[in-house]
């Protein structure tokens, strides 16, 4: 570890070097490339160099003990080091995980039914709820791309675009299926439905990061259905991507502009073919062990919700919270804080 952590702050002594020279700053893209690197080694190298000075100083201390008027100081500075030392080396280990790159994106999710048909529909728009006031805590932006909407006021499917600080980050582990047990209001027995919607969470990437040839996109106009004011029914301002050699399909129907909802249809489609992407290098890192929180596959259950017990279970971790009502209305960090601390021990555990 120790090895890596000169290698961290030799690198990082590099970095300075580079993002001062007016050669380097003349070339933008490069520069901030470098600088974001530079960013990611702070805390590192401020922590490694705190263990660095606890160290000497406790070297010090052993020295001043031979002197009869510093030894009880001596011994006292000692006791307190001894303690530090393993702290600040457990937190170098945490720092030294490496980090997502994806975390600090903003992030393209989708909801859509599943299995249980209007109640299924009508418990994506109880998620796409929950995730619309999580984002206002958070003073996230939320814009909407597309939407189906159900006559019983759900969805089949939405997708909507979440910009702000860390959203990726403390939304990647929602992928997957959420699974509710409740008593629909169309019930007049009172029995209990089981119903699915899928939730994937898609992070937004820039043009250098996925390179799409413009020759494999076919575009599709329509006209627009649903809400959405005058302009639905009468004007073809619907966008349909399609990639041809995937066959993955992305469209946006929400803004008044043909120009908009192509912009925001291709959004979608590059952070699709990004998850692709990101989904194969996974797999080709068959020597990592995979985290048991994990990110990406949408056909795994992941979380229940029971309303008879007003309780909310996530299957990667066991852990359960109580509080229905309030988890609904968007108080979720507590699940995302157990689940991102979980995430964080498995990566310790393989390091």
């Amino acid at each position: 570890m120790f090895q890596k952590l000169e290698d961290v702050e030799k690198r990082y002594e590099e970095l300075n070097s580079k993002i001062s020279d007016p050669e380097v700053i003349s070339d933008q893209q490069t520069w901030q490339k470098l600088m974001k690197e530079h960013a990611g080694l702070v805390d590192v190298v401020a922590k490694f160099r705190e263990y660095k000075k606890a160290k000497q100083d406790l070297e010090q201390a052993k020295e001043m003990l031979n002197d009869k008027d510093l030894k009880e100081l001596a011994e006292m500075e000692m006791l307190e080091l001894k303690d530090k030392l393993p702290k600040i080396e457990e937190e170098l280990k945490i720092l030294l995980i490496p980090k997502d790159p994806d975390d600090d994106k903003n992030i393209i999710c989708e909801i859509r039914a599943g299995a249980g048909g209007d109640e299924a529909a009508l418990f994506a728009g109880t998620l796409f709820r929950m995730y619309s006031m999580y984002s206002e805590t958070k003073r996230w932006k939320l814009e909407v791309l597309n939407e189906n909407e159900t006559g019983l006021g759900g969805y089949k499917e939405i997708t909507f675009m979440l910009t702000g600080k860390d959203v990726y980050s403390r939304l990647k582990f929602e992928s997957g299926v959420h699974r509710v047990q409740r008593v629909p209001d169309t019930e007049s027995s009172g029995r209990i439905h089981t119903s699915t919607a899928t939730v994937a969470v898609l992070p937004v990437v820039e043009d250098v990061e996925i390179d799409i040839n413009p020759a494999d996109i076919r575009m599709e106009v329509f006209r627009a259905s649903g809400a959405g004011g005058q302009h639905v029914n009468k004007t073809s301002s619907a966008v349909r991507l399609i990639h041809e050699p995937t066959g993955i399909v992305a469209e946006c129907q929400t803004e008044r502009s043909q120009v908009q909802n192509r912009e925001y249809a291709m959004r979608l489609l590059k952070s699709r073919l990004y998850e692709i992407e990101k989904e194969k290098r996974d797999s080709e890192l068959a020597s990592e062990r995979k985290s048991q929180v994990g990110t990406g596959d949408r056909s795994e259950k992941i979380r229940t919700y029971n309303y008879p017990q007003g309780r909310i279970t996530d299957h990667r971790i066991g852990f359960s919270i109580y509080q229905m009502e309030n988890f609904l209305n968007g108080n979720i960090d507590e699940m995302i804080d157990n689940l991102t601390a979980a995430d964080m021990a498995e990566k310790l555990k393989g390091e």
